[in-house]
């Protein structure tokens, strides 16, 4: 097999890793889920529940379409990066170099120079929200409307702002917790909880409204137009008033509002780990230590 006819066929593959995770989870639904009449506003569909010692774990379609979102954006991410040149570049590493630009571009812009390696996090970040959150225009559950999910990534970033804020030592992090008086320290203490409880909600609650809202107002159109055409007959039967106009709603909802939504999750991580982190004082303690070192020598 030639070079260019290798390099397209593994093209191809990589271009099915990135479409056939949406395309199973499609088929999966249609083969699992019940038919449903009216308004059907549910949470995610529970395909299996493995025993385990202390309480089982049901398999969601929240998992599923979680781990769908995985393999696409790993499946794109190869698909972009292959065969990068200097000369002569394709248009997907021009797309590949923009995403890389714009968001070393948003880490540059909000956050400590400390931080200049946290491009691919934040990135990672954008697209799992912003592709989970656009599984609705494929008619499939999005993961950003389960709180398990959402709660789960404002966990991990909790446990990132934790980590940074501990850089100047244990002792460091509580004195902070008292400032500016310590009279405050339990008012403190709450707010250190509280935001990853504000990022899970605020994502969770916004994604979840725009989808509800779509739903309601889809059924309503339905029964306008089986109350305005009802009367007219077989053109009674079909839903005039829902053509076009849940459309448009879903490009709002599902696309602007889902891709904000991953927006504002990035920007929010990349606020709270970069103002927690006690910059200053830690440089100034790493200079200390250089110094002893060259002192010793």
């Amino acid at each position: 097999m030639s070079t260019t006819r290798r390099d397209k066929v593994i093209d191809i593959l990589l271009l099915a890793l990135t479409v056939l995770p949406i395309v199973c989870c499609m088929v999966l639904q249609i083969l699992c889920k019940p038919a449903s009449e009216g308004i059907d506003v549910t949470g995610a569909m529970i395909y299996f529940t493995i025993p385990m010692p202390l309480q089982d774990l049901p398999i969601t379609e929240s998992q599923i379409n979680s781990w769908a979102v995985v393999l696409t954006i790993i499946g794109l991410t190869l698909f972009l990066t292959r065969r990068l040149r200097v000369k002569d570049i394709s248009v997907r590493q021009h797309v590949a170099e923009w995403i890389v630009e714009k968001t070393e571009g948003l880490v540059k812009d909000n956050m400590d120079p400390y931080f200049r390696n946290f491009g691919p996090l934040i990135g990672t970040i954008l697209g799992l929200s912003a592709f989970s959150s656009l599984l609705s225009l494929c008619g499939l559950f999005a993961p950003t409307s389960d709180l398990n999910i959402v709660a789960g990534w404002a966990v991990f970033v909790f446990v990132l702002i934790t980590y940074y804020k501990f850089k100047c030592g244990p002792l460091y992090y509580l004195k902070g917790l008292t400032e500016p008086v310590a009279v405050l320290t339990p008012i403190n203490l709450i707010g250190e909880f509280a935001t990853p409880i504000s990022m899970a909600f605020r994502h969770y609650g916004n994604v979840l409204s725009g989808s509800v809202i779509a739903v309601l107002v889809a059924t309503g159109l339905q029964g306008l137009s089986s109350l305005v055409f009802g009367w007219i007959p077989i053109l009674g039967e079909i839903p005039l008033l829902r053509i076009g106009i849940p459309a448009i709603l879903s490009i709002y909802f599902d696309l602007f509002s889902g891709c904000l939504q991953a927006f504002i999750f990035a920007m929010l991580t990349m606020m709270y780990v970069s103002g927690g982190f006690p910059a200053e004082e830690f440089f100034a303690r790493r200079a200390k230590i250089d110094a002893k070192k060259q002192s010793r020598r």
